[in-house]
């Protein structure tokens, strides 16, 4: 099977999803598997995990009810407040669900340096392992060394980094991501996601050779075995559209051998997510 480990839906809402920008105004407007299901059937998709864009238990239930209602969505990545004193019964209460395979928390958007140490946090994902979720790790460059620290404090947990952790490929800033990159692929309960880079890269002019030396370090650190395929849809029509995206992975794994590359377009996800 061929998974999409990495997309979104949402209905446009002016504050809630204000982090799109005028740059980005291609994007405002709903999103739902009604369009993503027209896209996979032309690009030969099977499946996908949802990923959460908004951080409530709202969006959680939200995409929760599409998966329900469409079988290709196959997972999903929701939002619970992991640094809650009751995040226990909202463990408990997906835990009921299948659907729900993990979790994840806009760490990109956090002013404290530190806020994957923070004590209550660390508390919340420390409770994550006892039910099989996993966790989706969404972070800056800047938050790298914080997040190496981190990893490290929870060596049976399942982490995914999202977006080969959005280096800045548009300025060409390479090498002290490469180094923590390195760093952190060699702790093998992390997984990367080869998604969201040509939002990373400038949205008019990038091209697959800038882009390639940061998906061949991606795959020197992590493996062919800890990586995955993710479209970012529909943020990714920001710079581009789901055919751009798909042939800019496709084409970089063609010098794997042919597990390797079913691996990365689809085994690695399900093995990671527990897809059925």
């Amino acid at each position: 099977m061929v998974i999409d480990s990495h997309q979104h839906f949402w209905k446009y809402n002016i504050e809630s999803h204000a982090w799109i920008n005028d740059e980005m105004k291609v994007i405002r407007q709903d999103f739902l598997p009604s369009d993503l299901k027209e896209v996979y059937l032309k690009h030969n998709i099977d499946g996908c995990v949802a990923v959460q864009a908004d951080q409530t238990t709202e969006e959680t239930d939200f995409l929760v009810s599409l998966a329900e209602e469409n079988n290709f969505i196959k997972g999903v990545v929701g939002w619970v407040d992991l640094k809650s004193g009751i995040l226990e019964k909202d463990l408990e209460k997906y835990s009921t669900d299948s659907l729900v395979k993990g979790f994840r928390h806009i760490v990109q958007g956090e002013t404290d340096p530190e806020f994957l140490l923070r004590s209550d946090f660390l508390r919340g994902i420390s409770k994550l392992e006892k039910y099989g979720y996993t966790y989706d790790i969404l972070i800056l460059p800047h938050q790298l060394k914080t997040t190496l620290e981190f990893v490290k404090r929870f060596p049976n947990q399942k982490f995914v980094i999202d977006h080969i952790a959005k280096p800045y490929i548009k300025d060409g800033l390479f090498n002290e991501w490469a180094t923590l990159m390195k760093e952190i692929g060699k702790h093998e309960n992390v997984y990367c996601k080869i998604s969201g880079m040509i939002t990373e890269a400038h949205y008019k002019l990038w091209t697959p050779a800038q882009i390639k030396p940061y998906m061949d370090l991606t795959l020197t650190a992590f493996g062919p075995d800890r990586i995955m395929f993710g479209s970012d849809w529909p943020v990714c029509l920001v710079a581009g559209n789901y055919e751009k995206v798909k042939s800019l992975a496709t084409n970089f794994i063609a010098q794997l051998s042919s597990n390797e590359q079913e691996n990365f377009m689809g085994a690695n996800a399900i093995k990671f997510y527990n897809l059925t």
